[in-house]
């Protein structure tokens, strides 16, 4: 099995869980005289056969990204680097977006609200980050189709 199927199959474990999780929920408790419309001790057999799956698969992700080289870096150091840098994308483009929002002035006597940096400026750095990252997501995604698992 490849990364990539690996990767897919957790995150279809995963949304199930959360629909088993609904699921409990809705056939947790029943008007007297009545039944759960499913059997929720069925339902947590089910629960605990995916969390089963999902612990192995998690553990043989975590080990494949790990094992993984990439020149100097593994895997999981070129995964760590694209989540900060999503988040610095993230957090400089909000606060570009607040520097940049036009504030209205009825009259020539309000105080007149100026952004604190050169946006222009910020913007090419934040379109350089972007860059960098939709490169590395790429290479990570080329990974994951090409790396075997290893269990």
């Amino acid at each position: 099995m490849k990364l990539a199927e690996a990767l897919n199959l957790r995150a279809d474990i995963q949304i199930r869980n959360s629909q088993l999780e609904q699921r409990l929920i809705a056939n947790a408790r029943v008007q007297e005289g009545d039944k759960p419309s499913e059997n929720p001790i069925e339902l947590l057999k089910e629960l605990d056969s995916n969390l089963k799956e999902l612990e192995r698969l998690i553990k043989a992700i975590n080990r494949t990204n790990s094992r993984t080289k990439v020149g100097e870096q593994t895997l999981t150091d070129l995964i760590a680097k694209r989540d900060v840098l999503g988040t610095e994308i993230k957090i400089k483009r909000n606060f570009l977006s607040s520097a940049s929002s036009r504030t209205d002035r009825y009259s020539n006597n309000e105080i007149k609200i100026l952004a604190t940096v050169d946006v222009a400026k910020y913007q090419k750095v934040i379109d350089k980050l972007s860059k960098e990252l939709r490169d590395l997501d790429t290479q990570i995604q080329g990974l994951n189709w090409t790396t075997d698992l290893i269990d």
